[in-house]
């Protein structure tokens, strides 16, 4: 009895990530949720610019590409021309809390009904190891060498706790993909964000503590055990807003 496949929501061929990327993870927890909602064919995803750039390769929906940084103003769009369809967002730290900030928190802002899928690995994948937005306090990178040094160059944003700290966001979840205990904690999470959107409640934003073996300069397992014992610290998971929740109280 076959207890394991792939989704149908997933295109039948190989990713192009690096070794060890946890990119695949995601991928397969996105598609889950959509074929466990049964909106595929309603499905619309925007691919952003960065490692996932491909995404739209890999997702047997309707997919977008929008420049860098702008799937948070282009996804509102969509939904609002198409207010029956659901619509997700697949963004990196670089392109979602670097040249995408502002997209990101007015579509919060306006609680706009779209779902955002927000993966942070703590630097620039794609274009060679950068410091990004999310990178840790002392984290050598292509840019910062010595570590990143908070007088110079600010410390990381931590996107969930800002978002949260808006009017209007229905829903704000960190989350990791670094065993399997927290692998399936994102899943809910994905659904749930997925689920509220069908329901109508408004803006989710999941965001997801990855690694990045690559560019971490690190083997896949030693970059798993640094997510645990470097970036969750940072980034600490759990709900960080869910007005279902506020509702009920």
């Amino acid at each position: 009895m076959k207890v394991f496949d792939k989704p149908k929501s997933l295109a039948p061929i190989p990713f192009h990530y690096c070794p060890g990327c946890t990119h695949g993870i995601i991928h397969r927890l996105v598609a889950e949720a959509i074929d466990e909602l049964g909106i595929e064919g309603k499905a619309i995803g925007v691919a952003p610019v960065g490692c996932a750039v491909m995404a739209y390769d890999y997702f047997t929906c309707d997919m977008a590409e929008a420049a860098h940084g702008r799937a948070p103003a282009v996804a509102p769009g969509i939904k609002r021309a198409l207010p029956d369809n659901i619509v997700f967002t697949y963004q990196g730290d670089g392109d979602l809390a670097s040249i995408g900030m502002a997209e990101t928190v007015h579509a919060a802002t306006r609680n706009e009904n779209i779902t955002i899928i927000f993966v942070n690995n703590a630097i620039y994948g794609m274009t060679g190891g950068q410091m990004a937005p999310t990178s840790l306090p002392g984290q050598v990178t292509q840019t910062s060498p010595y570590g990143r040094d908070v007088a110079t160059q600010g410390y990381p944003i931590k996107v969930s706790e800002m978002l949260a700290a808006l009017d209007a966001p229905y829903y704000i979840e960190r989350v990791a993909v670094n065993n399997v205990k927290n692998v399936k904690n994102a899943k809910k999470a994905i659904k749930k964000a997925f689920q509220n959107q069908v329901e109508n409640k408004g803006f989710s934003l999941i965001e997801v503590v990855s690694s990045c073996p690559t560019n971490w300069g690190m083997t896949p397992a030693n970059a798993l055990k640094w997510v645990e014992e470097s970036m969750i610290p940072y980034y600490p998971l759990g709900v960080y807003k869910d007005k279902s929740k506020e509702v009920q109280e």
